[in-house]
């Protein structure tokens, strides 16, 4: 082997073992200072605008994209009393933007029927599943980097507000438990409230998946 071709392999070599030192470095200082993890998505609070009696959907304004403020008529549900019709308002229980309408005008509705659903669009949260061996390192205030999928390259600022007090499963329709001895032990995850900041004008929506992490 000619000294040109071992100088050329030595300083492949070198690079090589620069590179994976660099690798390592990252990895090493993203655990020790970050904890994150992609089981995450854009949520909120649901508000559900229900019929309020039995009757007949009139007036009916809650198509999707409308926003209204606590109170606001939305519509109206006409019922019938002997030989008149009263007109019942139905009211937006809260402010909130409609993003589902399944009101139909002139179709009769039950009462609680859910005519649609809106979210509020200004308080949007990012709620992270977090498994139970890493929740401890957890705490509110922490403060949360939040990518979310629809829009790469964006990073919104978040801070934990809230950690569950119970896991996912339990409240799954399918529950982990087991009454026989063939329980599997899986590794189970509780919810962690992400509140963000920033992030007006980017297009939020509910349910957006999301990467979060978390400044230990």
């Amino acid at each position: 082997m000619n000294t040109r071709r071992l100088l050329a392999i030595n300083i492949v070599f070198i690079i090589l073992v620069i590179v994976a030192g660099f690798v390592g470095y990252y990895f090493y200082n993203q655990s020790t200072l970050y904890l994150s993890t992609d089981d995450a998505q854009v949520t909120g609070k649901q508000i559900v605008v229900a019929a309020p009696a039995a009757g007949k959907v009139a007036n009916w304004t809650g198509s999707m994209g409308t926003s209204f403020q606590t109170g606001d008529k939305v519509g109206e549900v006409q019922v019938m009393s002997g030989t008149a019709t009263n007109a019942i308002p139905i009211a937006m229980p809260q402010n909130g933007t409609i993003v589902q309408n399944n009101a139909v005008e002139n179709e009769y509705a039950g009462p609680g029927t859910p005519l649609a659903y809106a979210y509020d669009l200004n308080n949007l949260y990012v709620t992270a599943m977090v498994k139970e061996t890493n929740i401890n390192q957890v705490k509110v205030g922490q403060s949360v980097d939040v990518y979310v999928d629809a829009y790469p390259g964006i990073s919104i600022k978040g801070t934990v507000s809230a950690i569950g007090l119970a896991t996912a499963s339990t409240f799954s329709l399918l529950p982990t438990q087991s009454t026989t001895a063939d329980y599997t032990k899986v590794t189970q995850v509780i919810p962690v409230k992400i509140t963000l900041t920033g992030y007006e004008g980017i297009g939020l929506a509910p349910g957006m998946s999301a990467t979060v992490r978390i400044h230990k």
